[in-house]
């Protein structure tokens, strides 16, 4: 009987093996529009990760920052080329882009060149966000690396 159940076992998750998978995507994150932001980031990545998991496969997802997307990043931003916006519930969304990052393993980057640019110091920045030389590298590195490109601007 032991053997019975150990082979339906292996073949069941030969089954679910071989039609799981991992999807790729690199989202070029520029737009600084709030509505924009949250229904093609915010939930844009929760549902279309949903969707395959539904299909027993995993999206990988890194998201590179430029652009007028640095201010949902931003701890405090007084301290930047940004002290004069206003975004309602900032840290409300901090908290959803922090829990995206731990739910999903979505990789963020952030472009240096524009953090050095805009005044943006890398301890005012969200702890989840890594910083790269500049956004072009980071999107020829992922496209390279077999990520589909996706823009958000």
């Amino acid at each position: 009987m032991r053997k019975i159940v150990l082979i339906c076992f292996m073949l069941l998750s030969s089954l679910v093996a071989s039609e799981g998978g991992t999807k790729k995507v690199v989202f070029d994150l520029v737009t600084g529009d709030l509505a924009k932001f949250e229904s093609r980031f915010l939930k844009g990545v929760a549902h279309n990760a949903s969707y395959y998991e539904g299909k027993f496969e995993e999206l990988d997802v890194i998201v590179v920052i430029h652009g007028d997307a640095y201010k949902f990043f931003i701890k405090d931003l007084a301290k930047t080329s940004y002290k004069g916006s206003k975004i309602a519930d900032l840290s409300e969304i901090q908290k959803r882009i922090t829990s995206l990052v731990s739910t999903y393993k979505v990789e963020l980057l952030m472009c240096k060149q524009g953090m050095e640019a805009r005044k943006i110091a890398k301890d005012n920045v969200l702890d989840v966000v890594k910083s790269i030389p500049n956004a072009m590298i980071g999107l020829i590195d992922a496209q390279n690396d077999g990520y589909a490109f996706v823009p958000i601007n």
